[in-house]
C-alpha cells in the first residue's frame, strides 16, 4: 500500500506566514506532570507534519500547523480582525496540553494566523479544512465570517475562495467555545473537574488544519463497501459542480498491478469487481489493503483525481455448531481479545504528540497478543484508524458520551453519531459501533441502533456496553471488575464482556500524580502479570461454557490518576511480562489444579468464630477446639458467585481448618490460593501471612501465596487460618489452595 509514501513525497508545508507579536519568546512546553519521550520530537516547524487524510488524498495540501497566535476570548466578543493577539500556541495541540505550550484551562479563545496561497494554485477552488476542533469553531478570513461548525470529533471544511485577496498574506482567525462538563454535548471523559475516570479537557484546535485546491468540479467524498460474497468492491463518489458529461473512473491495484477497472456516472454505485484469483482478505494476521485510485473525468480528460485504499473483509453474527450466536471475520469465528483504549496522552491529551507515538500504541496493542481495540468514547484522528488498517487491529468504536439532557442536545447526539459512521465507515478495522456506554446520556436506543443500521448495514452493532441492555442490536455486553464475567446465553446476540481487569500498578516516576488508584491492587510486574494471566484463564474458561466472543481488558495505558494500564501513561514500560500475556492472550495458559478444594467443588467443614479470639488466634499452637463447625462457604446466599455452606451475617469471622499438603519448593511460585472474598480478607498458613486483600470480589479469584508462607508450608498437615470482614453489601469468604499445572493450547 503506497499512499503513506505518496502523501509524505508530495505534501507542501506552510512556511512561517504567521505574524507573531512583538518581542514574542521562543515556542516551548509548558510545565507538565509527565511527558513521553515523543515530545522531544515537536516543535513549531514538524507539528503532525502528515498528510491527515489518507483515504482521499491530493498531492497538492498546505499544512496550516505550527505556531498559530491566540488570546482568551468572552461571549459576544469583537472578532480581532488585524489584531495581534498576545499568546501563542502550537497548533495541533489543545490549550491545556503541554505541548501546546499554553498549558491553561479556558472555555473561549481566539486562533490567529496568515499563510499565503501558492502561486500554482491559481485558477482552484481553495478549501480550508479542520479534522477537529472541540466543540464549537466560527472561522473568519479576512474579516469575513465563513461559518460555524459544532462538534468535537468530526472534520468539517470551507470553501474559502471567495475570502481569498488576490495575493499576499491572508488572515485566518477562528473562535471557540467549549463549556466542556458544563455543556451538554458528546464530550466522552473529559471533565472541568477531573478525578478517577474523568480527565482533562482538550479544548479547541487537537486536530490538523489545512488547506488543498480543488477543480470546480471535484470529488468531495468517497462511500467503499467491500463485498466479499461478491468478490467485488462497492464504491460511492459524492462530487460537486458536476454535470452530465461527468464520469467517475476507479482502479484497483495491488503492489503497483492493476487488478480491476470500473466507471460510472457520478450519481451511480460502481462495481468494482477483483478477479477471485488476485482476492485477499484483511483480517489482524493478513492486513491486506489495496490501493485505490478514483478519477473525475468529463470527455475522456482527467479533472479530479484521489488516491484511496481499500481492505476486503467480511464482519457478521452467525451461530456456531453448539447455537452460540458469535462473530465471524469473514467466514472465520474469532475470539474477539483486546484493551480498552482510552486515546489520552500526558503531554498531548487528546493528541498524540507524533504520528509515529500514534503508531506505537497499536504497535504494542499487536505486540501483546490482542487482535481488537475498543476505542472507548474518543474518535480519532484518521490517521489512528489508517494505522489499525496497515497494521491489522480490529476496532470496537463508541460514541462519545454526552448528558443528553435536552430536546437540541439529543438532536445534536445523533448528528455527532451520524457524523461518526459517515466520516470513518471506508476503515476496513472498524467492525462494530457502540452507541451508549454505562448508560451515560442514554436514550432513544432501539432507534439508534436502526437509524446505525441503515446509515451503514456493513458492521455489528453495540446498543450499549454495560448496564442499561436494551435487548436491541447485535451483542449482548457486560461489564466486570475485576471479572471475567458473561452475560447470558443468547438465542439472537452474541455474549461479550466489554471491560474487565482494571488491574492498578503505579510505576515510580512514570505516574501523572503521587496519589493513583485502580480497580484492583498489584505489587509488581510479576503479580500484575500473574494475575493477568488467571483472568484469562477464566475468559477462556466462559468462550467455552457460556459462549463468550470477546472480552475488552482495561486498559491500554494508564491515564492521569488511573493506572489500570498495560503501559505506564508515558508509555515508557510496558508493566505485563509480554511473552506471558501472549500466551494468555492466545489462551495457552496453565491450568489450575486444586490441592484443597473450595465449596465450590466439595463440601469442607471449618471451625469458626463471631467473636473476636485471642491475638494468636492464627498461630498453629492456638487451640480452637472451642469454636463451632460448619460448612464452608461462610456468608448470605444472596452474594455473587456464593456457594453458602453455613450463613454468617456478623461484622467479621475467623476460620480455621487443617489441610493436607504435599512437599513444596519455596521457590515454586506457582502454587496459588484460590479466594472469593466480601470484604477485607487476610489468610495464614502454619502461622505466616500468605496474603491479604481488602475491597471485595464477585467470584473465586486466584491469589499469589507470598514467598515466607510458601517458605513455611511442610508435607502433610498444616493449618489454614482466615479473617474476613464486612461493612455492607453481599458478604462471604472462602479459601482453597492449587497449583498451577502444564499449559494448555487455546481454541
Amino acid at each position: 500500500m503506497k499512499t503513506n509514501g505518496l502523501v509524505r513525497v508530495l505534501m507542501v508545508l506552510a512556511c512561517g506566514c504567521a505574524a507573531w507579536p512583538a518581542g514574542a519568546e521562543p515556542w516551548k512546553p509548558a510545565a507538565g506532570p509527565l511527558m513521553t519521550r515523543w515530545a522531544k520530537d515537536v516543535g513549531p516547524e514538524n507539528a503532525h507534519p502528515e498528510y491527515p487524510r489518507p483515504q482521499m488524498v491530493r498531492r497538492q495540501w498546505l499544512n496550516l500547523n505550527g505556531l498559530w497566535q491566540y488570546a482568551m476570548a468572552e461571549p459576544n466578543e469583537t472578532v480581532p480582525t488585524g489584531k495581534e493577539l498576545a499568546g501563542q500556541i502550537l497548533v495541533p495541540f489543545p490549550i491545556e496540553s503541554a505541548l501546546s505550550g499554553v498549558g491553561r484551562r479556558t472555555t473561549r479563545l481566539w486562533y490567529r494566523r496568515t499563510f499565503e496561497v501558492p502561486d500554482d494554485w491559481k485558477g482552484q477552488r481553495v478549501v480550508l479544512h479542520f479534522q477537529a476542533v472541540d466543540w464549537e469553531a466560527t472561522v473568519h478570513v479576512n474579516g469575513r465570517e465563513i461559518g460555524t461548525h459544532r462538534g468535537g470529533y468530526d472534520s468539517f471544511s470551507f470553501d474559502v475562495t471567495a475570502a481569498l485577496k488576490g495575493t499576499g498574506p491572508q488572515e485566518l482567525i477562528v473562535g471557540v467555545f467549549d463549556p466542556s462538563s458544563s455543556g451538554d454535548q458528546p464530550r466522552g471523559k473529559q471533565v472541568d473537574n477531573p478525578r478517577g475516570i474523568w480527565y482533562t479537557p482538550s479544548t479547541g484546535i487537537w486536530q490538523t488544519v489545512w488547506l488543498e485546491p480543488v477543480p470546480e468540479a471535484q470529488i468531495r467524498r468517497l462511500v467503499l463497501v467491500p463485498d466479499v460474497d461478491g468478490s467485488c468492491l462497492r464504491l460511492e463518489a459524492a462530487c460537486g459542480g458536476t454535470g452530465a458529461g461527468h464520469a467517475i473512473e476507479v482502479v484497483a491495484s495491488d503492489e503497483g498491478k492493476e487488478i480491476g477497472r470500473a466507471s460510472g456516472s457520478v450519481a451511480d454505485e460502481i462495481r468494482l469487481a477483483i478477479p477471485k484469483d488476485r482476492l485477499k482478505l484483511w483480517s489482524p494476521d493478513e492486513p491486506f489493503l489495496y490501493d485505490l485510485t478514483v478519477r473525475l473525468t468529463a470527455g475522456g480528460k482527467t479533472v479530479d483525481e484521489v488516491s484511496s485504499y481499500f481492505g476486503m473483509r467480511k464482519i457478521e453474527r452467525v451461530k456456531d455448531e453448539h447455537g452460540h450466536p458469535r462473530m465471524r471475520l469473514n467466514g472465520q469465528f474469532v475470539f474477539q481479545i483486546g484493551p480498552l483504549d482510552q486515546g489520552f496522552w500526558p503531554d498531548g491529551l487528546y493528541t498524540a504528540p507524533t504520528d509515529e507515538a500514534l503508531r506505537y500504541d497499536i504497535e504494542v496493542t499487536k505486540q501483546l497478543g490482542f487482535n481488537m481495540a475498543r476505542k472507548h468514547v474518543k474518535i480519532e484522528p484518521d490517521r489512528w484508524y489508517y494505522w489499525c488498517d496497515k497494521l491489522g487491529l480490529l476496532v470496537w468504536q463508541d460514541m462519545p458520551s454526552a448528558n443528553n439532557k435536552t430536546p437540541e442536545s439529543k438532536k445534536q447526539f445523533e448528528r455527532e453519531l451520524h457524523r461518526m459512521v459517515d466520516g470513518f465507515r471506508n476503515h476496513p478495522s472498524i467492525v462494530m459501533w457502540v452507541v451508549f456506554n454505562e448508560g451515560w446520556g442514554q436514550h432513544d436506543t432501539e432507534r439508534y441502533v436502526e437509524l446505525v443500521n441503515q446509515w451503514d448495514a456493513t458492521r455489528l452493532v453495540n446498543n450499549a456496553s454495560g448496564w442499561t441492555d436494551k435487548e436491541t442490536g447485535d451483542v449482548l455486553d457486560i461489564h466486570r471488575y475485576p471479572g471475567p464475567g458473561a452475560p447470558p446465553p443468547q438465542s439472537d446476540r452474541v455474549g461479550v464482556l466489554g471491560e474487565f481487569g482494571g488491574l492498578k500498578l503505579g510505576v515510580d516516576g512514570h505516574t501523572w500524580t503521587d496519589k493513583t488508584w485502580g480497580y484492583r491492587e498489584t505489587a509488581s510486574a510479576a503479580e500484575l502479570t500473574s494475575r493477568y494471566q488467571r483472568l484469562l484463564r477464566g475468559v477462556w474458561g466462559l468462550r467455552a461454557s457460556q459462549g463468550l466472543d470477546a472480552a475488552v481488558y482495561t486498559q491500554t495505558t494508564d491515564v492521569e490518576t488511573e493506572c489500570n494500564g498495560l503501559m505506564t501513561y508515558d508509555r515508557a514500560i510496558t508493566k505485563v511480562d509480554v511473552e506471558k500475556t501472549v500466551a494468555a492472550n492466545q489462551g495457552r495458559l496453565p491450568v489450575f489444579h486444586p490441592l484443597v478444594p473450595t465449596a465450590r467443588t466439595k463440601p469442607v467443614v471449618w471451625r469458626y468464630a463471631l467473636d473476636r479470639p485471642a491475638e494468636d488466634w492464627f498461630k498453629e499452637s492456638f487451640d480452637d477446639s472451642a469454636w463451632k463447625e460448619g460448612e464452608g462457604g461462610f456468608g448470605t446466599k444472596e452474594t455473587p458467585g456464593a456457594t453458602v455452606g453455613t450463613v454468617w451475617n456478623t461484622q467479621s469471622i475467623w476460620i480455621r481448618r487443617q489441610v493436607e499438603l504435599p512437599e513444596i519448593d519455596a521457590a515454586d511460585d506457582d502454587l496459588m490460593l484460590l479466594v472469593h472474598h466480601d470484604e477485607d480478607v487476610e489468610i495464614y498458613i502454619n502461622g505466616v501471612l500468605a496474603a491479604k486483600a481488602d475491597k471485595f470480589t464477585v467470584d473465586y479469584e486466584e491469589m499469589t501465596i507470598r514467598a515466607a508462607a510458601r517458605a513455611a508450608i511442610r508435607p502433610g498437615k498444616n493449618v489454614l487460618a482466615v479473617h474476613c470482614k464486612q461493612t455492607m453489601g453481599g458478604q462471604y469468604v472462602d479459601v482453597g489452595i492449587g497449583r498451577l499445572v502444564a499449559a494448555q493450547e487455546g481454541p
